[in-house]
């Protein structure tokens, strides 16, 4: 709408310029100028988001998969994926991938399964360990059983963002928190250097566990990934985060980022290596 204002607006000024002066090509340039004034202005960039925003120390790639198990198998899932096929790759030094966390989702979509793999060696890791998977008899199996078990699944490939702590390792019990954010197309780098600042008021109870954006998948999706002892505690903690200075205006800025966000809550599987 406003650019067609703008527009009709020039074409007006133009057209009475022309009217009265025939011969006036300075007031023509004069409304194109008054046009000119409403353009936007967009800085040119010298290199891709994921290189401004990525670790430059590693070369770590991270796949997410959300399997929506059929409720009538979710035990029988579970029962198969705590079999020996996935735990061996995970812990097969020829497979340059590990297993960060694997839960079942709790609030948020039910019957759900979430998994998070890291590759160390980017790119060329997971096509390595992708064409091994091709030729691993035992793990072709498991995917036809889960298969009969799926009502459908996806996945994306994932880089962290620097300023986050590389996911480890850590005891419990606890409950995790995925909160998923898909940004507006653009505003990734905003979205970077505001939470570069934010994620100080967020460490004191040691929650953060990672933050990532996607890569290839559904693009401009943020997800960061918070642990907490329990239900009482997550909301004392993020209650907490509003007492700092400078937490209000981080969230002020960030939500007209964003286009759609949704929250899971979730519980580690057996062989998860975040408990």
């Amino acid at each position: 709408m406003a650019a067609r204002m703008l527009h009709a607006l020039g074409n007006g000024l133009r057209h009475a310029t022309l009217q009265s002066n025939p011969q006036s090509r300075l007031s023509v340039r004069s409304a194109s100028s008054i046009k000119s004034l409403f353009v936007r202005k967009v800085d040119p960039r010298k290199d891709a988001h994921s290189h401004l925003l990525a670790k430059k120390e590693d070369s770590n790639l991270y796949k997410i998969q959300f399997h929506n198990v059929k409720p009538e198998c979710l035990d029988d899932y579970n029962k198969l994926w705590y079999e020996d096929v996935l735990p061996s790759i995970h812990a097969d030094p020829n497979y340059p991938c590990e297993l960060v966390g694997t839960w079942n989702t709790w609030y948020g979509e039910q019957d759900q399964a979430v998994h998070l793999w890291r590759y160390r060696g980017g790119y060329p890791a997971l096509t390595d360990v992708m064409n091994k998977l091709k030729q691993n008899k035992e793990f072709l199996e498991y995917r036809e059983k889960r298969g009969k078990m799926l009502l459908s699944r996806r996945n994306q490939l994932l880089l962290e963002f620097s300023f986050w702590n590389e996911p480890v390792p850590r005891d419990g019990p606890n409950i995790y928190e995925l909160r998923s954010y898909q940004l507006r197309p653009g505003t990734m780098i905003e979205w970077g250097n505001y939470w570069a600042r934010a994620i100080e008021f967020r460490q004191q109870n040691q929650e953060a566990v990672g933050g990532f954006f996607s890569q290839i998948g559904r693009l401009y999706m943020v997800h960061h990934l918070w642990a907490y002892k329990d239900l009482q505690s997550r909301e004392e903690t993020r209650n907490a985060a509003w007492k700092h200075d400078g937490w209000d205006e981080m969230v002020y800025y960030t939500v007209p980022l964003i286009q759609h966000m949704e929250s899971r809550i979730m519980i580690p599987m057996k062989t998860s290596p975040l408990k």
